[in-house]
């Protein structure tokens, strides 16, 4: 079988607008999915194909030979250097107000024009036909024919995190455009349709983090006071099955099987609404999560959950606001050295201070008496407290951590590593070095008084981040020396 059948797509076109460059991509996109679709679908009923059957993604492909400088200030919208970039696309209806942004920074900056083609990578027929209900891809053996001999098959040397982590070289002389490749993406799209039971489509562009049931039911009963007021903004509330209502008093079908991660949306136009996801215990879930959102490119994602308060002088339902990480978490080591600084944003730490003091009504020295800002400790084991505390407990102090958890310090550094602001607000429900333990009595007269406060701060804070430009928000110190122009 040596011939190989592919779509009949245009030729490269040099594109000087934004949006049509993206409606380029789209057209290139979608015939490629339907040539495969069509083509599985013939192959599966007839068993005996004659050809192999490739289609590729399309490219985007920018070159500048001047060192002008442009803005100093943008951290993204540029090319670090003279030289061809590229990257390819995937699902240009879901990421089309992103591509259309970042190909016009690159236009105007640079006053050159993109061009559009067929790039020389492959699309798996798995992530093809993914949006697809009526064709599934069958296990290996499942088909009278090998499945790799025919169709393409998602392929780790371009499904991996090497740009995001600085270990991509030139590629025959292009560098990368953007951070993920377009497998990375599909990849990651079809892990948050698995691990949430939502699509990837009702992802909003500010996103909180917990790990505990109790902040999703009052992010549910907050979500629809919202589309009930119509001076909200927000238009419906997504829960896990895709189950969509857009008024106050709407039944929502819950599934028979929870989800690993449940994730809920709250809907607002172009995107700016606010994502909900129970991440549950542990760094694990955590860095799953945020691996793949990281893919949407999410304007800011913040923790809020429960806490171990470590100071005697902290009460339960005191806050903890993270500045610096103790990483003990272990889960991201390979990937981003524990000696990599992970440093606090100024636009996220205000937000979150003045949200604590807009909810509690304290302000100025006042707001010390409810809130420590300080080192948070992430630990991957929850019951550190049974061990021998004195190692523990040393560099506990040493690090002068004021809070331990096993999450936030894995979301803030998968942030830093992802280039997505982040940010860390605790609320201590324990304090197991004073003889204050998480026991049940207790717990359910905690949760009872604090959380619906703590979510309070929490989307106060999202909702000050959604009102500021998206150049102030995306820090010059989250990017690296010779930085991807995409954001």
């Amino acid at each position: 079988m040596t011939r190989i059948l592919s779509p009949d797509l245009p030729g490269p076109q040099v594109f000087t607008d934004a949006e049509a460059a993206v409606a380029r991509l789209d057209e290139m996109y979608e015939a490629s999915i339907r040539f495969l679709c069509d083509r599985f679908g013939t192959t599966l009923k007839s068993g005996t194909p004659q050809s192999r059957i490739r289609a590729f993604y399309p490219e985007i492909r920018f070159t500048t030979s001047s060192y002008a400088q442009v803005d100093s200030r943008l951290s993204y919208g540029h090319v670090a250097a003279p030289g061809t970039h590229s990257t390819t696309v995937t699902r240009p209806d879901l990421f089309r107000s992103y591509l259309t942004q970042q190909i016009d920074l690159l236009i105007r900056n640079h006053g050159q024009p993109v061009t559009i083609c067929v790039s020389d990578t492959p699309i798996p027929v798995h992530f093809a036909v993914a949006n697809d209900t009526s064709i599934t891809v069958p296990h290996a053996g499942a088909t009278p024919f090998i499945l790799r001999d025919v169709f393409d098959v998602p392929d780790l040397t371009t499904t991996n995190d090497d740009i995001v982590n600085g270990l991509t070289e030139d590629h025959d002389g292009i560098g990368p455009l953007a951070l993920f490749t377009a497998q990375r993406i599909d990849y990651s799209l079809a892990r948050l349709s698995h691990y949430t039971a939502t699509s990837p489509i009702h992802f909003q562009n500010h996103v909180l983090f917990t790990n505990y049931q109790f902040y999703v039911d009052e992010f549910e009963a907050y979500a629809r006071a919202q589309i009930g007021d119509p001076a909200s903004g927000y238009d419906s509330f997504v829960a896990p099955g895709n189950v969509e209502i857009t008024e106050p008093d709407a039944p929502i079908r819950r599934l028979e099987k929870t989800p690993q991660m449940p994730t809920y949306h709250l809907k607002r136009k172009n995107g700016t609404g606010i994502t909900l996801v129970n991440i549950g215990v542990g760094p694990s879930n955590a860095k799953t999560a945020t691996d793949h959102i990281a893919v949407l490119r999410p304007h800011a994602w913040l923790m809020l959950g429960h806490c171990a308060g470590l100071r005697n002088t902290q009460e339960l339902g005191d806050y903890v606001l993270a500045h610096a990480y103790l990483r003990e978490d272990k889960v991201l080591d390979d990937d981003l050295p524990v000696w990599v600084p992970i440093p606090a944003l100024a636009e996220i730490q205000i937000a979150l201070e003045q949200a604590v003091a807009l909810e509690t009504e304290l302000d100025g020295y006042d707001l010390k008496r409810v809130m420590r800002t300080g080192t948070v400790a992430s630990v991957d084991n929850r019951n550190w407290e049974l061990r021998d505390q004195s190692g523990p407990v040393k560099r506990l102090s040493q690090s002068r951590a004021i809070a331990l958890d096993m999450e936030s310090a894995t979301i803030a550094a998968n942030g830093y590593r992802f280039r997505v602001p982040y940010g860390t607000l605790l609320c201590v429900s324990d304090k197991p070095l004073h003889g204050e333990l998480k026991l049940p009595g207790m717990a359910s007269d905690f949760y009872n008084t604090q959380v619906r406060r703590h979510l309070a701060i929490g989307i106060r804070a999202m909702e000050a981040l959604r009102d500021m430009p998206l150049e102030r928000l995306h820090s010059r110190k989250l990017r690296s020396f010779d930085e991807t122009a995409f954001l």
